[in-house]
């Protein structure tokens, strides 16, 4: 299964998907009661969609016809830090989750260690400025974090050790840990967050993570990512 790195230890992997693009070309041509074929396959059977039904999902995409993206499904598994998590689950709208408890898992977390940027400038109230020069600024910020997290972790294992409850001793957990799940997502879901996240106004962590997405995407729908994603 395709899976790409992203961050330290973080990933999106490929589970599965349903459908194709002439899947999206036949959700639009029901209407009119039609069903188009692959016009040929390549040398390693893949099916060549017929120009009209390229020039068909192009307009749909491009006149905001979204429904026939949302028949095919894309199933991915996905580790990331807690935070981008949390960015990544205001995407609802066409969307599944179920993410690994630490209600029922104990084995030790890892925790995202981040390449630090600078606060935002020009007044700005949310994103970061450039990456930081690694200098001795920059490495007392790296020790704070580390012996930040290190004291988090070992509260949490203290916690499990003495008799606490895992789903109270997770609260000790910083936001960096790292947490997995499987998400589910039609095309046109998938989509939108790719759009969304990927825009430069994203924060960079997350734009990686929409980055990977597409990467997994774009050949199982080539003619429709294409026009959806730009």
């Amino acid at each position: 299964m395709t899976k790409i790195q992203v961050l330290d230890k973080g990933h999106v992997q490929y589970v599965m998907h349903m459908g194709d693009d002439l899947t999206v070309a036949n959700a639009a041509r029901v209407s009119f009661n039609k069903e188009s074929t692959w016009q040929e396959h390549d040398h390693e059977g893949n099916g060549i969609l017929s120009s009209k039904d390229e020039k068909l999902i192009s307009y749909l995409a491009k006149h905001k016809h979204w429904t026939p993206f949302a028949h095919p499904q894309i199933t991915l598994r996905i580790k990331a830090p807690i935070f981008i998590r949390t960015q990544l689950f205001k995407h609802k709208v066409g969307f599944v989750e179920n993410e690994v408890s630490r209600r029922y898992v104990s084995d030790p977390p890892e925790i995202y260690m981040p390449r630090w940027r600078g606060k935002p400038t020009n007044g700005a109230k949310q994103g970061s400025d450039d990456f930081m020069p690694v200098d001795d600024s920059y490495n007392a910020v790296n020790r704070n974090y580390g012996l930040t997290a290190r004291e988090a972790l070992h509260t949490y294992e203290e916690l499990l050790r003495l008799g606490v409850a895992p789903e109270q001793a997770r609260s000790a957990l910083p936001q960096g840990t790292y947490t997995e799940w499987w998400w589910t997502g039609s095309l046109s879901a998938f989509a939108r967050v790719y759009h969304q996240r990927i825009d430069a106004h994203a924060q960079w962590e997350v734009q990686q993570y929409a980055a990977a997405i597409g990467q997994i995407i774009e050949p199982l729908f080539p003619v429709s990512w294409k026009t959806l994603a730009n």
